[in-house]
This record gives structure tokens, C-alpha cells and sequence, in this order.
């Protein structure tokens, strides 16, 4: 046998009574254990004995562990050929527990008429319990060991399974402009831009689930007065009513990450237009964020620089307004919206 074979193999009690045939051909007629566990790197595989005596004329133990070797260093490059390693530059902590896979596919049956994008789905933990619901299921993954891993494994999906970077999707064209839910456990060093992205597209995705770190779902949830309370908060809330469904521990992840995960869900709300534009909503709520401790007043002074408003004497009555004493984290949704309609139709004003 060669040097090394069994040196992370363990076999358990080989135990085989000889046929009672003087051929020494023959298989032997009883096998005390006809399935036993062998361990090769720490992976568990069953083997069949009755199989790997019909490959050898002998039913000498030692030469069925030698054939039992060949079956594990077989198995191991399957094995590594199969698995999908997280890789680091792409966030990816892959979800290990079934029943939070269960109940995270769960949650797009707040919209159960329509079809569902799932971003980063790696091995397809959430992947398999969704494919079982009666609609569309189409999966985006930039990562080519999990496309492939999908491929081999939900053989349904072969052209549901789009190799892309979901950043960079038109996404007007997945599912022929209709709308969709988006959902999936988020990559966690590009979760924010995920979901700016779904605020582009706010009118194909009435519904957005998934997992994502627990500041961030605790950022888009917070409220008014909050230290929670920002950028992503105002955007999001101002089209989303956002729920907080539930928090997953680091240790069903693999690798587990450094911080805790949650399950949030948001559902399109009723407003339709903002009242303001759209893009200077944005600008505004960016730039007052950026130096949060900062009054409105003071920090809304740079703007007014780049928008190009060189009649400052204009903006008189609004920098005057007893609102501009405040931090933007003590504005609600609906105080940034008038704000924005009043800075506009002051920058329109000759």
C-alpha cells in the first residue's frame, strides 16, 4: 500500500466472515457491518462493502482498505470540486442553517403574485426552498464557482441563473419589465448599494426582503431622534415602509462574520411622488448627513455653493426658518420633502 494512504482515513470495525467456499474468489457470504463511516479530512461518507468486494477477487481486509482509500481520495476531489470557498473580496458569509433559509424565503410571500430575483444566492441554501413556491424564480451571482455550483445542482434553473454583477444589471429587462421582488442574503460589503439601487427601480420592486448586517437593517428602521437615524433611513423610508423581522446569530454562517445579521422586509408604501425633485431630495439628504452634529443651517451653506446660487439674499427667508436650528437626525421624512420643495422653488425664484 502506498506510503501515507491512510493518513487521514479511519475505518471502524471491518468485520467479515470468510464464504464458506474453499474459492477464494467468492465474496464472503456475511458482513457483520455492511455499511461502516469513513472520515477522510473531517468529511463523513458511507461506503458500501458488498460494492467494493465485487471489485477485488480478494476478501482480505487490508486490500478493502485499500480500495476503500481509492473510494476516499475519489470522493475528496468531488468534494473539492463541488464546494464553493466564501471569498472575502466579495462579502460572502454563506448561510448554513436550513430552517433561517426557510424562513427568510418565507418572507416573499407578502407579495405572492409576483416573481422573485434572488441576489447572491451561493450553494442556494434560500435558493431551494424558494424554487418550491408556485412563481418564477430567477437567481443573479457574480461569483463562477457558485454559478457553477447552482448549475450542477438545480438543473431547472439553468436559464433562470444570470452571471452578472447586480450593481451593474439593467434590471428593466429580468423579468420583461413587469414588476418582481428582490430578495437574498445581501452581500454584506455592498449591502447599502443594494438597496440604493432598488430605490432606482422603486417602481419594478414593490417589495424587497432579505438578511443583511443588523446596523444596516437597524439604520433603515430607525425613526426620528435616533443616533441610527441617516442617509439610508430617509431614502428608503420615503418610498418603503421597513419591518425588522428578526436577528441571526453569526455562528450559522460560513464564515461566521463579526457582526450580527437581521431579516428585514420592505413594502412599497403609498406615495407615488414626492412632491420635490427627486434628485435634489437625494443631494439634500446626503450633504446634511455628512456632518450630522452640524445645524441645517450650517451644514445646507455648501450646497447652496454648488447648486450656483449666487444670490444668497434670496435664501433669506428659508435660512431663517426656526427648522435650520435643528440636526438633520431631528428631521422626519417629511420635514427633508418640504424642505427640499422650498430650497427648489428658491433656486427657481429670479
Amino acid at each position: 500500500m502506498p506510503k501515507g494512504m491512510l493518513s487521514n482515513i479511519h475505518v471502524h470495525d471491518i468485520l467479515c466472515e470468510r464464504a464458506s467456499s474453499s474459492s477464494s474468489h467468492r465474496m464472503p457470504r456475511y458482513i457483520h457491518h455492511r455499511m461502516t463511516t469513513a472520515k477522510a479530512n473531517g468529511t463523513a461518507i458511507f461506503i458500501n462493502f458488498r460494492n467494493l468486494f465485487t471489485k477485488t477477487r480478494d476478501s482480505n481486509p487490508y486490500s478493502l482498505i485499500f480500495l476503500l482509500s481509492l473510494h476516499l481520495q475519489k470522493y475528496e476531489k468531488i468534494r473539492r470540486m463541488r464546494a464553493v470557498r466564501p471569498k472575502k473580496f466579495l462579502g460572502q458569509h454563506f448561510l448554513t442553517d436550513l430552517n433561517i433559509a426557510s424562513r427568510i424565503a418565507d418572507t416573499v410571500d407578502a407579495c405572492p403574485e409576483l416573481p422573485v430575483l434572488e441576489v447572491g444566492p451561493g450553494m442556494g441554501v434560500m435558493t431551494q426552498f424558494l424554487v418550491r413556491k408556485p412563481r418564477e424564480v430567477k437567481v443573479v451571482e457574480i461569483d463562477y464557482e457558485s454559478v457553477e455550483y447552482l448549475r450542477r445542482t438545480y438543473p431547472e434553473l439553468e436559464d433562470s441563473i444570470i452571471e452578472d454583477d447586480f450593481l451593474k444589471m439593467h434590471l428593466e429587462r429580468t423579468f420583461g419589465g413587469s414588476p418582481f421582488v428582490l430578495t437574498g442574503n445581501y452581500p454584506y460589503n455592498i449591502s447599502s448599494q443594494i438597496f440604493f439601487k432598488m430605490l432606482d427601480y422603486k417602481d419594478l420592486i414593490p417589495c424587497c426582503t432579505g438578511m443583511i448586517q443588523k446596523e444596516v437593517a437597524e439604520r433603515m428602521a430607525a425613526r426620528p431622534g435616533n443616533k441610527t437615524y441617516g442617509i439610508l433611513s430617509v431614502l428608503v423610508q420615503a418610498w418603503y415602509d421597513v419591518e425588522y423581522l428578526f436577528t441571526v446569530e453569526p455562528g450559522v454562517f460560513n464564515p461566521p462574520p463579526k457582526v450580527r445579521s437581521a431579516v428585514i422586509r420592505l413594502t412599497r408604501n403609498k406615495t407615488s411622488e414626492l412632491g420635490c425633485d427627486e434628485r435634489l431630495f437625494r443631494r439634500v439628504v446626503k450633504t446634511t448627513f455628512n456632518q450630522r452634529r452640524k445645524t441645517l443651517r450650517n451644514n445646507i451653506r455648501p450646497l447652496l455653493g454648488q447648486l450656483g446660487a449666487e444670490n444668497q439674499a434670496k435664501f433669506t427667508p428659508l435660512l431663517a426658518d426656526p427648522i435650520m436650528q435643528k440636526r438633520p437626525e431631528q428631521l422626519s421624512v417629511q420635514d427633508f420633502i418640504e424642505f427640499t420643495h422650498r430650497l427648489q422653488e428658491a433656486l427657481l425664484a429670479p
